[in-house]
């Protein structure tokens, strides 16, 4: 859910010892807090708000398009429902910004 997303994200009570991502997925239809107040948290976030953020969710409706690049999500991708085609485009996020893009240092 979006609140323990954040929880992780800040690495509070048991993610204290977690490491900080590199990228981060964000389904818009998160429970007890969206994912797109997540997005507006943490680009709002000095301290995370370099973590480039993919949107991928199920939704393709121009509204949450929008929104999620006005709160400056990195690149908005819709869930293909066939699993194949999902698996092909979560490949293909995996090449694009672990091998092509360079990630801004982790500690920042």
């Amino acid at each position: 859910n979006g609140e323990e997303a954040i929880a992780f994200l800040r690495r509070r009570g048991r993610y204290a010892d977690k490491p900080r991502p590199d990228l981060i997925l964000l389904d818009l239809n998160l429970p007890r807090k969206d994912g797109r107040e997540v997005l507006l948290e943490i680009k709002a976030d000095r301290s995370l708000k370099t973590i480039p953020v993919v949107v991928l969710t199920t939704s393709s409706a121009e509204e949450d398009v929008l929104r999620a690049y006005d709160a400056h999500a990195n690149c908005f991708i819709s869930k293909p429902v066939d699993f194949e085609q999902f698996a092909r485009v979560v490949k293909s996020i995996e090449d694009f910004w672990f091998h092509v893009v360079v990630l801004p240092p982790r500690d920042l």
